[in-house]
């Protein structure tokens, strides 16, 4: 079939609300807090791409940063990955090693058993979490929740409670059948779970940010738990007494946005 569209360029930076804003293409939406002190970045994108049109490689850190730099001077202080995969982490090296870098603990364990990464710089977190922290305060807060596996097993939720936006990584990389990865700790049936301890847990958002798409809302955030838990029941209740074919066309009825067939952006 050939390998489809390549990935978008790193995007032109955008405001959500507020003092946050996001920069998408090459990988995830990287979101961007300008903060009173200093810039969170929350993932970095894939390290690098190779523009089409010159030929050259471009770097995506440098990208990032030419975007940060046309909203503020202020320095990058914090990244946080929201979990372990390359074109989540892929730009962290660029940055200085004094950027503090935060990520679930398991992400540090991932990173860990990994010596050639582990020896980049910036990629072994300097301050990792198990359940939940926070991070700064006021209108600079940051809470970081990890409700178990899901797109991986160091997943996390980043929010920002000034703005009621959370930004969800690929537990939500796109509003569509969840993307799973089982070599690292991912679980399709975790999933379901992870997703509504989220919905239960998390208060006061109004806005979600895709991992890799768009931004949606918390009630698009909530009917995308209710069509993962509708799959997984699905699938466990129709197993060896139903056609998966079958099985997917009831749930196309019931949920039409998260079963389309055809190519998402990104």
């Amino acid at each position: 079939r050939g390998r489809g569209p390549a990935i978008p360029p790193t995007g032109a930076i955008r405001n959500l609300r507020g003092n946050l804003y996001i920069i998408p293409g090459q990988g995830p939406n990287t979101a961007v807090l300008v903060m009173k002190t200093g810039v969170v970045l929350v993932d970095t994108k894939l390290a690098s791409y190779r523009d089409p049109e010159t030929g050259t490689t471009v770097s995506n850190g440098e990208a990032i940063l030419k975007q940060v730099r046309t909203v503020t001077d202020l320095p990058v202080t914090m990244i946080i990955n929201t979990h372990s995969h390359p074109d989540h982490n892929g730009s962290n090296n660029y940055f200085p090693p004094t950027v503090e870098v935060v990520t679930h603990e398991n992400l540090r364990k991932a990173v860990l058993a990994n010596e050639k990464i582990a020896a980049l710089p910036n990629m072994l977190p300097d301050k990792t979490f198990t359940d939940k922290m926070t991070l700064g305060s006021g209108a600079d807060r940051i809470d970081l929740y990890y409700f178990g596996p899901g797109h991986t097993n160091n997943d996390a939720f980043v929010v920002f409670p000034a703005l009621r936006t959370m930004h969800g990584g690929d537990q939500m990389a796109w509003n569509m059948a969840p993307l799973i990865d089982p070599n690292a700790g991912g679980s399709v049936i975790a999933l379901a779970d992870s997703l509504e301890k989220a919905v239960k847990g998390i208060p006061n958002v109004d806005l979600v940010i895709e991992g890799h798409d768009e931004v949606n809302t918390w009630a698009g955030f909530v009917e995308y738990t209710r069509f993962n838990r509708a799959l997984l029941d699905a699938a466990r209740t129709g197993m060896g007494k139903r056609t998966a074919e079958d099985i997917a066309n009831e749930l196309r009825q019931k949920f039409p946005t998260q079963t389309k067939d055809e190519l998402l952006p990104g």
